[in-house]
């Protein structure tokens, strides 16, 4: 995990970790303000296994998580945002979830706020410009009884009970085969923050590769804790990450014009929320 100024839920998520008798835990500070990596060593760093690592500076989550996976030889690999708990024998079906499907590289859980509230993210459609616009417009809500105004989100999604291939889950949580993540070389650390998530899910589909949401694993997710110091910021790297997503994957295929109102489009929803992002800093 890679933490930035996450506070007790830095603890809570390494507690929710070792409950489940997972030992390697490799933590990544990139250089928070906060005293959450001393709260840590004084609770759990004398524990075998427990590994802290310090960069002098905020290099990036992909970067981080990428030297953090060189350091551990595991069969798979968890990745999981330091302001997210992990609920009991979650691990344990993100696991055999893998195991029973030999062309799935990726398992995620159930994804909920802090007042049990089912998180979108945890079962999306990959995004194209279409489905983008269904989501921001709000039209993507009447899916359920128009399927063609579908948005990024999967309707119905929280009532599932058991395992579904889909193309995207909630990037706070998930559970990887070691040898896909090498085949297909990690996060891309041309994303910052954000992005990152979503762009490995592609090219795992890519490399004909699965991602499995498992809804018998449950996590909770307090989101925003390490994004609250540096909104400005956050909402910035963010819409780098939507424009770099596009010019990657969708660009190509579309023409001058739609490119160029997809580009405008982005940088609009980022002129049009930086006003209240700048007011929460």
């Amino acid at each position: 995990m890679v933490n930035y100024n996450a506070g007790e839920h830095l603890l809570a998520c390494v507690q929710s970790l070792l409950n489940q008798s997972l030992t390697d835990i490799v933590v990544v500070d990139n250089a928070s303000a906060d005293d959450s990596m001393q709260r840590l060593r004084g609770r759990f760093g004398d524990r075998p296994g427990v590994q802290l690592l310090f960069n002098p500076s905020n290099f990036g989550y992909g970067p981080a998580v990428n030297a953090a996976s060189a350091r551990l030889q595991a069969r798979y690999l968890l990745i999981i945002n330091p302001d997210c708990v992990l609920h009991e024998n979650g691990l344990r079906h993100l696991r055999l979830a893998l195991e029973s499907d030999p062309q799935a590289a990726l398992a995620a859980p159930r994804v909920t706020d802090q007042r049990g509230r089912f998180e979108a993210a945890s079962c999306r459609h990959l995004p194209t410009p279409r489905r983008a616009l269904m989501s921001l417009s709000g039209l993507g809500r009447l899916a359920r009884r128009w399927p063609a105004l579908e948005g990024v989100n999967v309707s119905g999604a929280a009532d599932w009970t058991e395992p579904r291939a889909v193309d995207a889950t909630s990037g706070a949580c998930m559970l990887l085969r070691r040898d896909a993540w090498e085949q297909v070389g990690g996060f891309d650390e041309g994303y910052t923050l954000h992005g990152e998530d979503l762009d490995i899910m592609l090219r795992l589909q890519q490399a004909d590769w699965s991602c499995l949401f498992v809804p018998a694993a449950k996590a909770t997710h307090s989101q925003g804790v390490s994004s609250a110091s540096r909104p400005l910021w956050v909402h910035r790297e963010k819409h780098r990450s939507m424009v770099r997503f596009f010019k990657q994957y969708q660009a190509p295929h579309c023409g001058w014009l739609q490119r160029q109102l997809v580009l405008l489009g982005i940088r609009l929803h980022w002129l049009l929320l930086w006003p209240w992002k700048w007011l929460r800093r």
